[in-house]
C-alpha cells in the first residue's frame, strides 16, 4: 500500500539511480554525438522549451528529481525525456486533446511542434550546439515559494494547521484541527494556495481541505430560493497548482472566520512531522467584486458513495450528475480518483436538449491531480437548468499498472486502496440577464478576433 501511495515519486527516484548509471559513459560520447546533426540543438531548439514548460519544477531545490537547466544537467535523460513527452506522461497534462475545451490559463503540455523538435533532437544525438544560441537564463526565487507570488507579490494571509507528526508506520489518519483566521474586517479573495509545509510532507499528504466557517450576511443566504451554498474553501491534492479568481469575482471572508482542516495523512516508512499551509491573497481593500465564485464536489457516481461498486478484473463506468439553480460560469474541471482511476469526463446537458462536452480527461494519473483552468474567452457559460453531467472509468485489471490488488471489490472509501469519483468544480454564478451580457461580450470579442484575421 505504500509502495502505491508514493508510486511516482519511487518511479521517478528509481529511474534516477538506473539511468545514471549511464552518465559517465553518456558524457564522454557527446562529442561524437554531437556531429551526427546540427540541425536541431540544445541551446538554440531545446533549452527554450525547457524554461517555458519544464524548469518550474526541474530545476535545483525544486520538487522534480532531476534538473534540465544546462545541458550537462540534461543530456543524460535524453531517452528518457523522449519517451515520457512521446506517451505525454510529461509535462503533466491529461486532457484527450482531440474533443471539448483545448484553452486553458495553466496549459504546460507541449504542442505537437514542441513533442516533433525534442524528439529530433535526441534521434540526431542530442546535440549541444552554440552556447551563444543559450537562451538568457531564468531567474527562479530560491526555495520553495507559492506559485501565485509572482503574479500577486506576497500572500496577504497564511494559516498553518497545527504540525502532526506521522508515525513510520500506521493506518492512515484524517486530522481535522480548527484554526482561526485573525481577520478582523470582511475581505473578498482573489486567489488561494495550500501545500504541505516541508518537501517531506508532501510525502505523507494525500489531500488537504480548507473549509471556510463563518457566519454568513443573511442576504446570502436564507432568503434566496436558489441559494448556492458556501461550497469548499480550497482543495489540493498533488499536483494542484491553486486557484484564481477573474477580477469580477471572488470568495468573501469574514471577521472571526476559521478554517475547518480535513488533511489525510498516510505513513511512508519512516516519522514524519507537516503542517499544511493555506496562503490567501485578497483583492484590495474597499473593492467588493460583482459575482461570488463557488467550489463544488460533483459527483460521478448516480446516487453518491453508496452507488461505487467495482468487481475484480473489470473496468467500470459510472455517471453524476450535478444542476445548476442559478446561470453561471465554470471556471475550471479538476477530476479525482484514486489508484483504478482511468478516465473522466464532463458535459453540459442545455435545457434546450443540447449536449456539450466540456473536456475528457483519458489519461488520468493519481500522481497528477490537474487543475484545468478555462481561459476567459473559453470559460463556459451556461444557464439555469443546466445539468453537468460527469462519467468516471476505474480500471480494475492487471493492465492497470497502478492497481495494488485486481483480485478485490472495490468500493467507496478515503483510503488511497479504496475508491473515490467526483470533480471539483469552481463555478461563478450570476442573474439570468448578466450571463446573457457575457455572452454578449464574448461573441463580441470572437468577431472583433475574426475581423483582425488577414
Amino acid at each position: 500500500m505504500v509502495e502505491a501511495q508514493v508510486r511516482s515519486g519511487m518511479r521517478q527516484v528509481l529511474s534516477v539511480g538506473v539511468l545514471a548509471l549511464g552518465v559517465v559513459a553518456v558524457l564522454t560520447s557527446t562529442a561524437s554525438a554531437q556531429s551526427s546533426d546540427p540541425s536541431v540543438t540544445f541551446a538554440r531548439d531545446v533549452a527554450p522549451i525547457f524554461q517555458e514548460k519544464c524548469e518550474a519544477c526541474h530545476r535545483d531545490g525544486s520538487m522534480a528529481p532531476m534538473s534540465l537547466v544546462t545541458y550537462r544537467e540534461t543530456r543524460p535523460w535524453a531517452r528518457r525525456i523522449k519517451a515520457v513527452i512521446e506517451s505525454r506522461e510529461m509535462p503533466p497534462w491529461h486532457l484527450d486533446q482531440r474533443v471539448g475545451i483545448q484553452d486553458f490559463k495553466n496549459d504546460r503540455s507541449l504542442s505537437s511542434a514542441q513533442i516533433d523538435t525534442i524528439v529530433g533532437w535526441v534521434d540526431n544525438g542530442a546535440p549541444m550546439g552554440d552556447l551563444t544560441d543559450m537562451p538568457r537564463p531564468m531567474t527562479w526565487p530560491e526555495g520553495e515559494t507559492w506559485n501565485y507570488e509572482e503574479l500577486f507579490g506576497p500572500p496577504d494571509l497564511i494559516i498553518r494547521s497545527p504540525a502532526y507528526t506521522m508515525p513510520a508506520k500506521a493506518q492512515d489518519v484524517w486530522y481535522k484541527p480548527v484554526v482561526e483566521t485573525g481577520l478582523t474586517e470582511p475581505r473578498w479573495v482573489r486567489a488561494i494556495e495550500i501545500r504541505p509545509s516541508t518537501p517531506e510532507g508532501r510525502r505523507i499528504t494525500h489531500h488537504a481541505l480548507a473549509r471556510l466557517q463563518q457566519e454568513e450576511p443573511e442576504f446570502m443566504i436564507g432568503n434566496d430560493p436558489d441559494d448556492i451554498g458556501p461550497g469548499l474553501f480550497m482543495e489540493w491534492a498533488v499536483g494542484k497548482q491553486g486557484e484564481i479568481t477573474r477580477s469580477d469575482s471572488g470568495k468573501l471572508m469574514l471577521p472571526e472566520s476559521k478554517i475547518v482542516w480535513d488533511i489525510h495523512y498516510h505513513a511512508v516508512g519512516e516519522e514524519i512531522t507537516n503542517s499544511a499551509e493555506l496562503a490567501v491573497y485578497f483583492h484590495p481593500k474597499g473593492y467588493a467584486p460583482k459575482y461570488r465564485q463557488v467550489l463544488h464536489l460533483i459527483h460521478g457516481i448516480e446516487g453518491g458513495s453508496r452507488g461505487l461498486d467495482i468487481p475484480p478484473n473489470t473496468v467500470s463506468v459510472h455517471q453524476g450528475f450535478f444542476a445548476l439553480k442559478k446561470a453561471g460560469r465554470v471556471e475550471n474541471f479538476q477530476p479525482h480518483m484514486h489508484l483504478r482511476g482511468k478516465a473522466m469526463s464532463m458535459e453540459a446537458l442545455l435545457p434546450d436538449g443540447r449536449r456539450r462536452m466540456l473536456n475528457h480527461v483519458d489519461k488520468y494519473q493519481f500522481d497528477w491531480h490537474n487543475n484545468y483552468v478555462y481561459a476567459d474567452d473559453a470559460a463556459p457559460l451556461l444557464p439555469k437548468g443546466t445539468l453537468l453531467r460527469v462519467t468516471a472509468w476505474h480500471d480494475n485489471t492487471s493492465a492497470n499498472r497502478d492497481n495494488p490488488d485486481p483480485n478485490q471489490w472495490v468500493g467507496w472509501g478515503d483510503r488511497t486502496v479504496d475508491e473515490m469519483a467526483h470533480a471539483w468544480v469552481n463555478i461563478t454564478y450570476m442573474s439570468d440577464e448578466d450571463l446573457e451580457v457575457e455572452i454578449a461580450k464574448r461573441e463580441a470579442n470572437q468577431l472583433a478576433l475574426t475581423d483582425q484575421q488577414p
